[in-house]
């Protein structure tokens, strides 16, 4: 027996869709130009075809369901279809709201948000650059459309998409003993002079227990907030420093020598977006501009 072809109602699907995005029945309908209603009854008629309830009502919002996440993910190459089909009377300048911590944002990020605007003329980008701790925070209280980080800080509310994942490295001048080694392990760093990052990060509390582990007491010399700040402290000729090598190796390989790091750290890039709205287009498009056009580096690989 041939199952019957499901039918498709493309306003049922134009009010999820609004829903997801506005919050409310009431701001949904302003954004289609119906009546609060109209979108009620689209979404009970969505619901009751598939038998899955789609929305959770939580303090005055309607909360999407996974059910509704997944579907509303599914939708994309349809509406951008019909964008295509449709095409805007004039050019409609697409933004996107990005954010970075330094490590990122002021090299790497700085450099491909170049290259994606020449290729995409139509595209905006307003970029902010704030501490690791604010960048999720950021996403889920829908004030950026779009992190990139080197923190993991999974909560509800986000979706963490890895994109970028590499071990820990020693970085210090060309001309230190150490430089000329294959590898180093904790013990190496015993009554070294090293550069280490504050103790907001947590891998600098990773990195004091393999310490202790083997005993081994580096003299510190200086605490930094950044990958690259003790990498430039490093080329200084202060000590060594312990770090995540992306994206400091595309800068700084000419003047400093990076040594693998035998440990268990593991340093992973992530894109940040939320799991209860659509992720905008021009999100999907960075996306994939950064993974295309990161350029190869011998410790980081694509994840």
């Amino acid at each position: 027996m041939v199952k019957p072809r499901n039918w498709h109602s493309l306003p049922e699907y134009q009010a999820l869709r609004a829903l997801m995005q506005a919050g409310t029945t009431a701001a949904a309908a302003r954004q289609l130009g119906l009546s609060q209603s109209a979108v009620s009854r689209s979404i009970g008629s969505l619901e009751a075809r598939l038998g899955k309830m789609l929305f959770e009502r939580d303090a005055g919002r309607l909360r999407p369901t996974q059910e509704a996440v997944r579907l509303n993910m599914r939708l994309d190459p349809l509406f951008e279809s019909l964008d295509r089909i449709d095409g805007p009377a004039e050019a409609v300048q697409e933004t996107l709201r990005l954010v970075a911590p330094p490590s990122y944002a002021h090299r790497y990020i700085v450099s491909l948000i170049a290259s994606f605007l020449r290729g995409n003329p139509g595209f905006f980008i307003n970029l902010e650059v704030t501490t690791s701790d604010l960048v999720t925070l950021g996403v889920l209280e829908n004030r950026f459309d779009l992190a990139v980080t080197g923190v993991e800080q999974s909560r509800a509310g986000i979706k963490l998409i890895p994109f970028r994942v590499s071990p820990a490295v020693c970085v210090m001048r060309p001309e230190h003993p150490l430089a000329t080694r294959d590898t180093l392990t904790p013990s190496d760093l015993h009554e070294q002079d090293l550069i280490a990052l504050t103790y907001r990060h947590g891998r600098r509390g990773q990195l004091d227990r393999l310490l202790h582990q083997v005993r081994a007491e580096p003299r510190i010399v200086a605490e930094v907030s950044t990958s690259f700040a003790a990498a430039d402290m490093a080329r200084e000729g202060l000590g060594l420093a312990v770090i995540n090598p992306f994206p400091v190796y595309m800068y700084r390989s000419p003047e400093l020598a990076f040594v693998p790091f035998e440990s268990p750290m593991r340093y992973r890039g992530h894109f940040v977006v939320s799991d209860q709205r659509p992720v905008p287009r021009i999100a999907r498009a960075f996306m994939r501009h950064l993974r295309l056009n990161t350029p190869p580096d011998p410790f980081s690989d694509r994840n």
